[in-house]
């Protein structure tokens, strides 16, 4: 019911910026955390950028300074400013939520989005 649809990957060179956007669609009641994670061939899938069920931002080490997240509750949707990009930061970028789906639930479950990719040449 619920669906996480990333937009505004593409091939930038090092140095440009790009930013990412996620929508949360259907079935929701409350979105408890929402953010960002990459993976790179033959990488692990990590953590990119997040706010967490408090409202606090969390960052990867390597994009900070770099990266910021950004939320529009009205809309459902979170934001990845990336600045400064490096060919390093090239991967798929997944959105990712915490969602209550109905009224008086107290736990969430988790829900992906398919991806973006992000491409940074040299």
């Amino acid at each position: 019911q619920v669906q996480l649809i990333e937009s505004g990957g593409g091939l930038v060179q090092a140095g440009g910026s790009l930013r990412l956007s996620c929508t949360a669609s259907g079935s929701i009641f409350n979105i408890n955390a929402m953010g960002w994670y990459r993976q790179a061939p033959g990488k692990r899938r990590e953590l990119v950028a997040r706010f967490s069920s408090g409202g606090s931002t969390d960052y990867a080490d390597s994009v900070k300074g770099r990266f910021t997240i950004s939320r529009d509750n009205a809309k459902n949707t979170v934001y990845l400013q990336m600045n400064s990009l490096k060919p390093e930061d090239t991967a798929v970028y997944y959105c990712n939520a915490d969602i209550i789906t109905l009224p008086g639930g107290y736990y969430g479950m988790n829900y992906w989005g398919k991806g973006t990719l992000v491409t940074v040449s040299s």
